[in-house]
């Protein structure tokens, strides 16, 4: 099942989805972790044996160059007695030939016989060998055991090699525990969010004040929730009102249809003729303005391009209520053109004048500024000025009985203010100087 139609997850599928995204960030974060730490550690081993290595190097020349400096200021060809009992091994080497020695350098032939350095093997042990010249064919060459070098690397890359693993194991763990804590509330968030249905569309989020990232997660969803429960709402009460208008006209259709079936000798066919056409044209209307405002809700209701006269769209409608009425129909009209489509326009201006016909106690006033300003007058009744917003919401009429009579929708206004405000207008509504309502549409130049 979909969720929002009953369907739950079990307690394996959220630990499932939970684990998921835990298990991808603990893998990454430990990865990364561990190929830090490997990289380190082999640079900090490499850095280490190097470092000891040229601790051992500098204390060997030093030792080197002091004996070699003693022998040449003392130009005595030998070893003091501290020297011979070194535990280094000591040579003096003159001509290539050993002539001097320490205890530990017995029975070796030299180990270098040019300045410099060197690593030698001697009984399986490596030594690091220096010599350093005393004199013109005199050198003198110290050698010492690299085994506390490689005492002190055998020492530490077990330590090493067993704290990697600990790190990564207690960076793991700690990931797990943090990211399973932040994911929390995103679970109970999601577990709210489940249970919205369409008929539950007032539930809304916890924790939307909190001012995190979350909080305002939160807040952006239950604003979210806020737009839908309106919007069905405003679906809701939009097909409940259209059922009630469509209602009217049908009714009609068929008493008519059943009257003239069952007495026929009752109704001429020109008069059924005629209860059809303005109840069918009445139909019309209606459902031709629901196809304007679903246009608009889809927001498809775009404004065209072309240059329109709104004078040439609105003298027709001043000859039309004139003919048509008994009405005084006052006009001041000026040249104004602007950018639209000719039709949603002609539209807009028909809806203003047969709204303030209907309404209109003996006089309608039009007038046209060549700013693309159009106000539309009567001497009616007017609108309160709390109502005067609620004129332009679908299917309101403020005088019900009247408004059916003369055949209103309650679309007109809210076809009106769709239309002008695709146009980039406006329309308000305020109260006119013949003591009625004026509608006032400013649209751009």
């Amino acid at each position: 099942m979909a969720p929002g139609t009953g369907w739950r997850p079990t307690v394996a599928e959220r630990a499932r989805r939970r684990a998921s995204i835990r298990l991808r960030i603990t893998a990454v974060a430990s990865a990364v972790v561990a190929v830090v730490l490997v990289l380190g550690a082999a640079l900090f081993v490499v850095v280490l044996q190097q470092s000891l290595r040229d601790g051992a190097a500098s204390s060997v020349r030093d030792e080197a160059s002091a004996i070699a400096d003693r022998i040449h200021d003392s130009e005595q060809v030998t070893l003091t007695e501290a020297e011979v009992d070194s535990d280094r091994i000591i040579q003096i080497v003159q001509d290539g030939t050993v002539v001097g020695f320490s205890d530990d350098a017995e029975g070796l032939g030299p180990l270098l016989t040019e300045e410099g350095e060197s690593t030698v093997t001697i009984d399986g042990d490596e030594y690091l060998v220096i010599s350093d010249s005393a004199g013109h064919s005199t050198k003198v060459v110290v050698a010492r055991e690299l085994s506390d070098v490689t005492e002190s690397l055998a020492t530490v890359v077990p330590l090493v090699a067993i704290s990697i693993p600990a790190l990564v194991a207690l960076l793991a763990i700690t990931t797990w525990i943090v990211v399973g804590r932040a994911l929390r509330p995103v679970e109970r968030m999601r577990e709210e969010v489940d249970e919205v249905t369409a008929s539950r569309l007032d539930r809304r989020l916890a924790g939307a004040g909190s001012g995190d990232e979350l909080g305002r997660l939160a807040s952006t969803m239950n604003r979210m929730l806020d737009r839908l429960d309106q919007s069905q709402r405003s679906q809701q009460r939009f097909i409940s009102d259209a059922s009630h208008e469509l209602k009217s006209p049908l009714a009609s259709l068929r008493q008519y249809a059943e009257v003239a079936r069952t007495y026929p000798d009752r109704m001429t066919a020109a008069e059924l003729a005629e209860a059809i056409e303005d109840e069918g044209g009445r139909l019309e209307r209606i459902v031709r303005g629901m196809l304007v405002l679903a246009r608009a809700d889809e927001g498809s209701l775009r404004s065209g391009d072309d240059a329109v006269d709104l004078d040439d769209l609105v003298l027709p409608e001043v000859q039309r209520l004139r003919a048509s009425t008994g009405l005084a129909v006052e006009a001041s009209i000026e040249p104004a053109r602007v950018r639209g489509d000719a039709g949603m326009l002609g539209q807009v201006v028909r809806n203003l004048v047969d709204n303030a016909a209907r309404h209109a106690r003996s006089s309608v006033v039009l007038t046209l500024s060549g700013a693309g300003v159009l106000t539309v007058e009567d001497d009616g009744a007017g609108i309160p000025e709390s109502e005067r917003e609620r004129v332009f919401e679908r299917f309101v009429r403020l005088d019900e009985a009247r408004g059916r009579d003369a055949g209103g929708s309650g679309l007109g206004l809210a076809i009106v203010r769709e239309i002008v405000a695709a146009h980039g207008g406006t329309v308000t509504v305020d109260a006119s100087a013949h003591g009625g309502a004026r509608f006032t549409v400013t649209l751009p130049a």
